[in-house]
């Protein structure tokens, strides 16, 4: 039977060794791409929330007319 552990330890040993070689950010750039990501996140909520007003003033609009 195969020692499941022993597969686990196998497992975690590739993934250190792989995260090793990984390249990561140094913290300017990181603190960039954070700011980036949170001003898009803002600009994508307010273009929604406009969205959705607009189109909820539309659809009431032709209701009213309708009734």
């Amino acid at each position: 039977m195969k020692n499941p552990f022993r597969s686990i330890r196998v497992f975690f040993g590739e993934m250190i060794a792989e995260l090793k070689k990984a390249s990561w950010p140094a913290f300017p750039e990181l603190r960039e791409s954070t700011l980036l990501v949170i001003v898009a996140s803002v600009l994508m909520g307010v273009f929604t929330s406009l969205s959705d007003f607009s189109l909820y003033q539309v659809v009431d609009l032709f209701t009213s007319l309708v009734s």
